[in-house]
């Protein structure tokens, strides 16, 4: 079964209340944990905790990150308008505070979801006698993984010092009040703990899921990535905070073994896909070998709401694709010039980009009317992660400015979504049960173009800088393999254009394309130092995983956050005014506050994370 999240009952009677602190344990409504004790009762918790990844349009919840990773990066703008999710609009403009409504449910998300993966710990370890031993593993293994995983997602957001709870914890007692410092009021760093959560999924998890066709399931190779990439976290600057230590040894270690023996939940050794556009594309993007770990997708029994990973109103446009949608999540015009190249293919790394012009823009001589620069040269995965005008979007058409495909052009720019949103073709019929951005196609949370990154990054910390670039220019060569052809604006039939693409990879140009294309591999002069290595490494980062949700994570644990973000804001209020109003982004920063609400409800026993401390 491939599609395991959306066609199995979510279940609802293990949830938290509502109005209670989400570190208590005490479960409510009709069922309790003992109404489980079966292996077809922990089969039903378990796949709760997968349709956890669907939340609807609660956005501080989005299992995609996009309100974290790309808007509060810089990398989107939140579109629909200025007035509309008022918390919202306050982290994109950097007035950060303690009470954002976002803060605290994400905070609920998390600590509810390591709820139900103790739950399921909790069932199997009582009912081990009436259980297999290699579903005992695999079951225990899988709640493992998630309790894990949630953990990581609440110290992406909030920092390492957050309270740890493990089976012990949940078992203690119905309101255990776990405190994140201890007798002398230092932070307790939960690094360790969650490690080992990591490695018991890889030590008891199957290599894949062929011996019964559930390939949605988490994998153990995916458990030692994430084990990897928590690591990486902890190795990184974080502005001298966030407890963290020197493990880049261990990363490099980990991510040897997943590249030499790490296969898909298909058994589908990792690689890269052979091309970029294919990760997108609803009937490629599954298997191609890319995945790490997927959110799956299926419209069959599912509802406009949790077919779509990033929430229907969030990503859909507000009238091009056929129904509404509120028109959140646009990229900004810090991102579309970010892809620009020189005559080498490649980027401009020292921030000069910001010094051009938007690609897209009002023109001068037309009042209002944005044109689309097709002359200048930029990366070809642009158009993979950006709809432009004047370009293809999937078999919707050729964007035209006057078809309302962007709800507000001065609270979000020129630019939209791409990668979460389907083809027309792969919904048919829109119904009542679906929306145009309702899809099939998996996003990916964890892709193994990132693990190389990852492996790059360990070797640039390591000493072998050097040997970094193999790694680097192996997932910039793979771009070279999508590009846009130009099509007609009605048929979307090929038809000639002036554009090229400049492949200096393979030393060919293809004629006909969407845009002026360029793209070259780094040279070797890009890594005769740490330094430069690095900014090669960063950059890469950007143009191949913007807006997967990742590049704010990154730019808090390197601890460049106040200088990229401050950068953003100086370029993107030339173009949107609003940025006007954002405050200036703190060194200190490198973590969101732990909500107010959480501590309050936590009766004393929660202290606000270092980043915070004084507010």
């Amino acid at each position: 079964m491939k599609k395991i999240y959306l066609i199995a009952t979510i279940i609802t009677g293990l949830a938290m209340s509502a109005c209670s602190d989400f570190l208590e344990v005490k479960p409510v409504g009709k069922k309790m944990e003992q109404d489980f004790y079966s292996q077809k009762g922990v089969d039903q918790v378990l796949t709760g905790i997968y349709a956890r990844f669907f939340t609807g349009d609660e956005f501080g919840n989005i299992a995609t990150n996009y309100v974290y990773g790309d808007v509060l990066a810089g990398d989107a703008n939140k579109g629909s308008n200025f007035a509309d999710q008022p918390d919202f609009t306050s982290l994109e403009l950097y007035q950060i505070t303690t009470g954002n409504s976002y803060f605290d449910s994400r905070w609920s998300r998390s600590y509810d979801a390591i709820f139900r993966a103790n739950t399921v710990e909790s069932i199997c370890t009582k009912i081990k006698d009436q259980l297999d031993p290699a579903y005992f593993a695999h079951a225990t293994g899988q709640a493992a993984f998630f309790r894990a995983y949630y953990h990581f997602e609440a110290i992406k957001v909030f920092g390492a010092a957050v309270p740890y709870v493990g089976l012990e914890e949940y078992a203690a007692a119905t309101n255990p009040l776990i405190s994140n410092v201890d007798e002398s009021d230092n932070y307790i760093y939960i690094w360790d703990k969650v490690a080992a959560d990591f490695q018991y999924a890889y030590d008891n998890l199957p290599d894949d899921w062929k011996h019964n066709a559930e390939f949605g399931r988490v994998n153990k190779w995916a458990a030692l990535a994430y084990l990897a990439k928590l690591r990486m976290y902890q190795s990184s600057p974080y502005n001298g905070t966030n407890g963290t230590s020197d493990k880049w040894a261990e990363v490099k270690t980990l991510l040897e073994t997943v590249m030499a023996s790490g296969v898909d939940p298909k058994g589908t050794k990792y690689r890269l896909a052979n091309t970029y556009e294919e990760l997108f594309i609803a009937g490629q993007s599954d298997w191609t070998g890319e995945s790490i770990f997927d959110i799956q997708n299926s419209l069959a029994g599912s509802s406009a709401r949790n077919s779509s990973v990033a929430g229907s109103s969030a990503v859909g446009m507000s009238g091009a694709l056929g129904n509404s949608g509120w028109g959140f999540f646009q990229p900004s015009y810090d991102l579309v010039n970010a892809y620009m190249v020189d005559d080498n293919g490649l980027p401009y790394m020292d921030g000069s980009f910001r010094q051009q012009p938007p690609i897209t823009n009002p023109r001068p001589a037309i009042t209002n009317i944005p044109e689309t620069d097709l002359t200048v040269y930029l990366d070809p995965r642009v158009d993979f992660t950006v709809g432009r005008y004047g370009t293809p979007f999937y078999d919707w058409g050729v964007l035209t400015r006057t078809d309302g495909w962007i709800r507000e052009s001065s609270s979000g720019g020129y630019y939209v979504h791409k990668k979460l949103i389907p083809k027309k073709s792969d919904n048919g019929a829109l119904s009542l049960s679906t929306s145009a951005s309702s899809t099939v196609k998996n996003f990916h949370l964890f892709r193994y173009a990132d693990v190389l990154l990852m492996y790059a990054e360990a070797l640039i910390e390591t000493g072998n800088h050097v040997g970094a670039r193999q790694y680097i220019n192996e997932v910039r060569a793979r771009a070279v393999n999508s590009y846009l052809l130009a099509a007609d604006a009605t048929t979307l039939a090929p038809t000639t254009s002036s554009y090229v693409f400049d492949d200096k990879v393979n030393n060919k140009t293809v004629a006909n394309t969407a845009g002026n294309y360029r793209l070259g591999l780094y040279p070797e002069s890009q890594f005769v130092s740490k330094e430069k290595a690095l900014e090669a490494l960063r950059f890469e980062r950007r143009m191949e995983l913007a807006t997967e949700g990742h590049r704010w994570f990154d730019l808090v644990r390197w601890n460049i956050a106040h200088t990229e973000i401050n950068k953003f804001i100086e370029f993107e209020q030339k173009h949107i005014g609003k940025y006007t109003q954002a405050e200036d982004y703190q060194p200190e920063w490198v973590m969101l506050p732990i909500p107010w609400n959480q501590i309050n409800l936590m009766q004393g026993v929660l202290k606000q994370n270092k980043a915070w401390e004084d507010n």
